[in-house]
């Protein structure tokens, strides 16, 4: 792939269950095989989330999940890095907070790039998000997370709120588990972002397919 490979076409929709694919779960080699379970089991958006390797590693990992995920028809979402995310043509980026901006990341990316957010426990930050053209955001952590355990708690009011004024769809993040998953449902996520419950497990379908039940 080089830096012209284009966004991938489409506008999915932000919904069901969003499978995190973290390589503090993952080895290298193991990637493809876990997004097919996950996929299988009914996981709808794919994220690659990356801290470990190093930037030929995670190239070569995103251009791999890339051409899948387009076999599956499932979306892509490359964490934190909009230039790796055009690089291999994934759906799109989901940007924290020292991340490049949703208007930085549309530029690079184009009007068909789905750009998401993390809003912590910050609702004005999800309206900021909204007004600069962002796709979705995310809220949490709901519940003590092993891959964030010092990340700030957000609250299901806080979810209420957001269903009660914002357009865009709403994710849920942070120790979510196939018993706690449907009161955030309920409160108004539209997806819940799963990296532990479902890449740390021994069957990663049957973990997926337990998620995908709550909608």
């Amino acid at each position: 792939m080089t830096d012209s490979a284009p966004v991938a076409a489409g506008r999915p929709k932000i919904a069901g269950l969003y499978a995190i694919a973290d390589r503090a779960y993952l080895a290298p080699d193991q990637f493809a095989s876990a997004v097919m379970q996950a996929v299988a089991g009914g996981a709808h958006i794919i994220q690659y989330r990356d801290k470990l390797s190093d930037k030929d590693e995670r190239a070569h990992i995103a251009a791999t999940l890339a051409a899948l995920c387009r076999r599956l028809d499932c979306p892509l979402i490359v964490n934190d890095d909009a230039t790796l995310a055009k690089t291999v043509g994934a759906h799109g980026v989901h940007l924290g907070r020292d991340d490049t901006d949703v208007a930085g990341a549309r530029r690079l990316l184009g009007a068909r790039a789905l750009i998401g957010v993390s809003c912590y426990n910050d609702l004005a930050r999800a309206h900021a998000a909204e007004a600069a053209g962002a796709d979705y955001v995310a809220f949490g952590s709901f519940y003590p997370s092993p891959t964030k355990p010092q990340a700030q708690r957000a609250g299901l009011e806080l979810l209420h709120a957001a269903r009660g004024t914002l357009r865009v769809p709403i994710v849920a993040i942070g120790g979510i588990t196939p018993e706690n998953g449907a009161s955030l449902i309920v409160a108004g996520a539209d997806a819940l972002a799963v990296i532990e419950g479902v890449f740390g497990q021994s069957d990663i379908r049957a973990a997926a397919v337990r998620y995908a039940r709550l909608f």
